[in-house]
């Protein structure tokens, strides 16, 4: 069975809002070989991604993603990696084809699940799923009130964990943050699970970091997430020997499997985090979760799109048992709602489930997309190289 189309839809919404608010919009992946079809979707800048797809070739090594993958064997997993492989030594130097590929392998993944009658996490090898406990991650309020607000409502709600982050945190005072990490206790109860990410804000300045252990301590976080950029090696590692029980959190930035295991072997990591849109697919989130089990680090999800991204991020470590914390958007803008025509929900427990059904079990939702769908067109030298497909 060979691969007969890629199409990927560019999605918005209406207007974007300079927020770190990933659900604003999604590029769509559609996958076609013989009768069957795979959707997956990519975690990345839509526009960068369609023109990393379609892009004249530069050279040997620098050759567009799609070149690599149309008319390509798609008969069982091994060709799934093969692929990934393929576009990896084509594409060397176009520096967007991990993020372009993500969605392609997680099509890839869906598409072969359906043909087989299989759920992707049993493709993957997992004998059983387990259930995982959500957090509900949300982004900080304008003020430590507003964040007091929403912690209320996410335990109300029956979420045992709640993930805070960007907004303003890290970007005003030490007292400011201090109280907001005190309302975010506060509302969750003493008993919540209550995790903190700082998105980056403070780069590798560690001082800045160092100033808010203590309230971190205090308000007992389970971890700090992603103080600093991705690969800031030496500071992750500094700041995990005086962070006692709040465990440094990290890995969403990886954009490839050695970036993983770098943060993994040497920054200190108790929690690294891996978002199948970004670091090449299910396929490399796989890897990535086989060694953190080897390594003793807990594998936990990155996503803050649709379900269906969801649903992808879900499928690497749906085997593992001890690895039960996971992410849980709550905060979705309508785009990413409206994209499927179900949706993952915990049950009356509180605890969330990996699909069982044929590849990610997420089904596209055409009249719920349309509103969002973004016309392109892209010439060189007036000859047109990509058009918005026909959604099908």
């Amino acid at each position: 069975m060979k691969i007969d189309s890629v199409d990927f839809y560019y999605l918005s919404m209406p207007q974007v809002l300079d927020i770190g608010d990933g659900s604003q919009d999604a590029l769509l992946v559609r996958i076609a070989a013989g009768e069957y079809v795979g959707w997956g979707e990519c975690e990345a800048a839509p526009l960068v991604s369609i023109a990393s797809l379609v892009c004249p070739m530069s050279h040997s090594a620098c050759k567009p993603v799609i070149a690599s993958v149309i008319g390509q064997e798609i008969n069982d997993v091994n060709d799934i990696r093969r692929i990934g492989n393929l576009v990896r030594a084509n594409s060397l130097d176009l520096l967007q084809a991990d993020h372009t590929l993500s969605g392609i392998d997680i099509a890839l993944w869906d598409l072969l699940g359906r043909r087989l009658n299989e759920p992707t996490w049993k493709l993957l090898g997992y004998k059983s799923r387990f259930p995982k406990t959500p957090y509900a991650s949300v982004l900080f309020g304008n003020d430590a009130a507003e964040t007091l607000s929403k912690a209320k409502s996410i335990a109300a709600q029956g979420f045992r964990a709640a993930k805070f982050g960007w907004g303003p945190f890290g970007l005003s005072t030490v007292e400011a943050d201090c109280d907001q990490l005190a309302a975010a206790r506060e509302g969750l109860g003493k008993d919540g699970i209550l995790l903190v990410d700082a998105g980056t804000v403070w780069n590798t300045d560690l001082d800045a970091a160092r100033a808010r252990l203590k309230m971190l301590k205090e308000v007992k976080a389970t971890w700090l997430e992603e103080p600093f950029v991705s690969g800031a090696l030496s500071e992750y590692h500094a700041l995990s020997l005086e962070s006692g029980n709040v465990g440094m959190a990290g890995g969403e930035g990886c954009h490839n499997f050695h970036m993983a295991k770098h943060m993994v072997d040497y920054a200190g990591l108790k929690y690294v985090q891996i978002d199948a849109g970004r670091i090449g697919g299910i396929t490399i989130s796989k890897d990535v979760a086989d060694y953190a089990v080897a390594k003793g680090v807990t594998y936990v999800n990155h996503t803050f799109t649709s379900n269906l991204a969801l649903s992808a991020s879900l499928q690497p470590f749906a085997g593992l048992e001890s690895h039960t914390i996971c992410e849980f958007p709550t905060e979705l803008k309508s785009l990413a709602r409206a994209m499927t025509k179900n949706h993952i929900v915990p049950d009356k427990t509180g605890l969330l489930h990996v699909p069982d059904a044929p590849g990610l079990g997420i089904e596209p939702d055409f009249e719920g997309i349309a509103p969002y769908l973004v016309d392109v067109d892209i010439r060189v030298g007036g000859k047109q190289i990509y058009a918005t497909p026909e959604l099908r």
